[in-house]
């Protein structure tokens, strides 16, 4: 396994770079990391809607924007349903999209602050990287319990817990 943890951060959309996206970025991936004992490089791209959804478009066939992109360097093994995955043995574990416009609505809708709301989408697609997915409910409930102990490390509350 590599030791090292790099992150490199392309800025598509100047707006990001108010937001410390590089900042994010580091701190997010660093964290997903270092949860696993493993190292690592990420390419973030902090772009904006009209590129992602192109990128949806293309990668998956859903042309629409969405919040957050995520290409292993790897194709992951298949697991049992709710364990966690073999992590890749791999430098250069994948690049990450994620837009702008869709973070900032989705953070106001949820009543979060949008730094902590981009923290998560990133740790999320880190561990997408490292072949974790949600496509089964056991899954979801295992991505998500180490999405929330990532977080918990970062100070950041919660994301699935139900406002009162």
């Amino acid at each position: 396994m590599p030791d090292d943890i790099s992150t490199d951060c392309v800025i598509e959309d100047d707006r990001w770079e108010s937001l410390g996206l590089e900042a994010l970025a580091d701190r997010a991936v660093e964290a997903a990391l270092q949860w696993h004992g493993v190292g690592g490089e990420v390419v973030v791209m902090g772009c904006d809607d009209a590129r992602i959804a192109a990128l949806n478009a293309d990668f998956r066939g859903k042309p629409r924007a969405t919040n957050v992109l995520s290409w292993p360097s790897v194709e992951h093994l298949p697991h049992e349903p709710g364990a966690r995955p073999d992590l890749p043995d791999e430098d250069e574990l994948g690049d990450i999209a994620i837009a702008y416009d869709t973070c900032l609505a989705e953070a106001e809708a949820q009543g979060k602050p949008v730094a902590d709301h981009v923290t998560h989408l990133l740790v999320h697609a880190t561990l997408h990287l490292l072949g974790y997915d949600h496509m089964n409910d056991a899954d979801a409930e295992t991505m998500e319990a180490a999405e929330r102990s990532i977080l918990a490390r970062l100070n950041i509350p919660d994301p699935y817990q139900e406002k009162v």
